[in-house]
């Protein structure tokens, strides 16, 4: 296998469209998804998200949060990493992200979400 061989495709900064990280975080699971991210402000493997759906919808959920720009995956071995691509989003929609979580945070803190 080559190295390259298991390289994510991944949109460049200048790709990256307002409506398609709209509709990336309109999705509850993949905002529970940006939310873990954003709070461990480092890279984080598949296996530390406890999601209520099957493995093939996480995959699912990562491939719609990677394609639209939100997060960036590498392979680390075996292990999948994610990291959500704050810098570049913040660049191009300034406090985007910042109200989006604190949206979501409110709602969880007001639905008993934790």
């Amino acid at each position: 296998m080559t190295p390259n061989a298991r390289a994510l495709a991944h949109p460049p900064r200048e790709e990256i469209r307002v409506e398609t990280v709209l509709h990336a975080l309109s999705d509850p699971v993949r905002l529970r998804i940006v939310r873990r991210l954003a709070g461990a402000g480092d890279a984080l493997a598949c296996s530390h998200f406890d999601l209520p759906v099957s493995k093939s919808t996480t995959t699912h959920h990562f491939r719609v949060l990677r394609e639209s720009g939100v997060i960036r995956q590498i392979y680390r071995g075996t292990a999948k990493l994610s990291v959500l691509r704050a810098e570049d989003l913040d660049d191009l929609f300034p406090g985007l992200l910042d109200s989006v979580l604190a949206a979501a945070r409110l709602q969880a803190e007001r639905l008993g979400e934790g």
